[in-house]
């Protein structure tokens, strides 16, 4: 092999091949894939912490009512509009009667005559009764002159029929009247059932409360059932709110809950967990809860305005805790990177209950003390170089 000659431009490039190859190696090993990547690290601790469930939820009324009529009809009137307060018994509205007042008064007029024709009757049962009597008598008399034979067979005979004839227009009499009697108890029927039926055509809010729709107009005609109207008592609010169903476990009814409104940034009011429902969502895999106000606010929410809910959950015994940031799936097992003598390796754990504060249990495969890779500037493996810092800049988890 025939070398150069050690001329100084020879001297010169070799030089500068050489810089070039260790400014080179010295990138590639800073970084290039040969860097090392940077971590930041943290110890698991022995911590008791306080679970807590957080999610978001919206402002509701707990009853609405929804006034309208119970059989198919016109509106005639809607006296109220959207946002305005009414009373408990105020009319707000009315369905247009057709002919049920006019009903009203025939069958009235239908009912005094069924009283005229009723006193009729107990007259002509008293007529009846009259006769009776009269016949019972004469035939007792009659019957003592034809012991002694003072009259004929005939004429006993004719007086005992003179009873039977008096006793059947007492029946038909009587008859007649009860008759009256249950004509006039229908109208009396009929009639009450008109009157609450033309009561049902006035829209009556039961309670003190807001308009929040108007479902028809004048002149709409609304089907039996169909909401004209719907109001809400203001002052009883509760607040739909769905939650994760990833660590639901310990929520339940009477927990206390701390309450954040969109329109008052900052500011927490109380409240607890009035019920869990007992179905939950399974497109979205949350679980529905309705959370109270301790004490309304002094400016009442609208329904429908946006709430963030805490829900803090009973505390945990003292157990090993790791951010929940270091806690990685890799290959379908859950785990962690911990550090040893600068080498790294996957721990498998299993985790238990997460705090807010970004804290999860390890229940096992870790203990308290052991350096875990909580952020890095790459993806990790166990040959990786690594560089512990204080903080990253666009860190992944």
């Amino acid at each position: 092999m025939k070398w150069l000659p050690l001329t100084p431009r020879t001297l010169a490039l070799v030089g500068i091949l050489a810089t070039l190859a260790a400014l080179f190696a010295f990138v590639a090993l800073r970084t290039g894939p040969l860097a090392p990547v940077s971590v930041t690290v943290a110890a698991a601790e022995e911590l008791a912490i306080t679970p807590a469930l957080f999610g978001v939820g919206t402002v509701e009324a707990r009853y609405t009512y929804k006034i309208g009529p119970t059989v198919a009809a016109r509106v005639k009137s809607v006296d109220v509009n959207v946002g305005d307060r009414v009373r408990a018994g105020q009319q707000l509205g009315e369905m247009d009667p057709v002919d049920i007042d006019e009903r009203i008064t025939a069958i009235e007029a239908s009912i005094k005559r069924g009283q005229a024709v009723l006193a009729a009757t107990e007259a002509q049962v008293q007529d009846a009764l009259a006769r009776k009597s009269y016949s019972a008598a004469q035939a007792q008399r009659y019957e003592q002159l034809w012991q002694t034979r003072t009259v004929s067979d005939v004429a006993i005979e004719a007086k005992r029929q003179d009873i039977r004839v008096a006793e059947a227009a007492y029946a038909a009499a009587s008859a007649n009247r009860d008759a009256a009697r249950q004509e006039l108890a229908r109208l009396a029927s009929e009639r009450e059932g008109l009157i609450q039926q033309r009561a049902r055509m006035r829209l009556i809010t039961p309670v003190n409360g807001l308009v929040v729709l108007r479902n028809a107009d004048p002149g709409t005609t609304v089907v039996a059932g169909q909401a004209v109207v719907e109001v809400i008592d203001p002052t009883n609010l509760w607040i739909n709110v769905r939650f994760n169903q990833l660590g639901l476990s310990g929520l339940r009814s009477g927990l206390p809950a701390r309450i954040v409104l969109r329109s008052q940034p900052g500011q927490i009011i109380t409240g607890h967990v009035l019920r869990v429902e007992p179905v939950a969502d399974a497109v979205t895999e949350e679980t529905l809860a309705k959370v109270v106000f301790d004490k309304l606010p002094d400016i009442l929410p609208p329904v429908g305005e946006l709430a963030e809910v805490t829900v803090a959950l009973p505390a945990l015994p003292v157990s090993t805790v790791v951010p929940d940031a270091s806690v990685q799936r890799i290959d379908g097992r859950l785990g962690v990177w911990t550090i040893k003598d600068d080498a790294l390796r996957f721990v498998p754990i299993k985790t238990g209950a997460t705090d807010l504060d970004g804290r999860v249990q390890v229940l096992e495969g870790l203990t308290a003390g052991e350096r875990v890779v909580v952020f890095s500037l790459g993806t990790l493996s166990s040959r990786s170089r690594i560089e512990v810092v204080a903080d990253l800049t666009g860190a992944s988890s």
